[in-house]
């Protein structure tokens, strides 16, 4: 079976925000843009590559959501536990550098990990977990 990621769903709040951050910071391309306003599903993706790639989308945008879990997800989201993702680069310092710049929240400096890996991590606009490995 051959199967491989395509894209992977994150929360925003300001698309603009989040456009600065993704694009503008980590060097992301814009493969899309749909919608106006807050409610703007956004797709961006490593430059030069089209997948995997993010969708930053409205949280709780499903009809389907209650008001209760639709203030649960915008808790969880402002703590920074709703959603992570895990980037790499083969330049760790260079990327650290590069997003402390930009002032998004710092939440570790690069650290050695005991399990073998060097990152580091921020919270995007949105308040998601961002972490940076060191690509081997």
């Amino acid at each position: 079976m051959d199967i491989a990621i395509s894209h992977s769903f994150l929360p925003h709040t300001d698309p603009e925000a989040s456009l600065a951050f993704y694009r503008d910071t980590l060097g992301f391309d814009v493969l899309a843009d749909v919608g106006r306003g807050t409610m703007r599903w956004i797709t961006v993706a490593p430059a030069g590559s089209r997948q995997p790639s993010i969708v930053l989308s409205p949280p709780a945008a499903d009809p389907g959501i209650t008001d209760e879990e639709r203030n649960t997800i915008t808790e969880m989201m402002a703590k920074g536990t709703f959603a992570t993702i895990v980037l790499s680069t083969p330049n760790l310092e260079e990327a650290f550098d590069r997003v402390q710049a930009s002032g998004a929240e710092v939440t570790q400096e690069p650290t050695d990990q005991p399990w073998g890996v060097r990152d580091c991590a921020f919270r995007d606009p949105a308040g998601n977990h961002v972490r940076i490995n060191q690509a081997s």
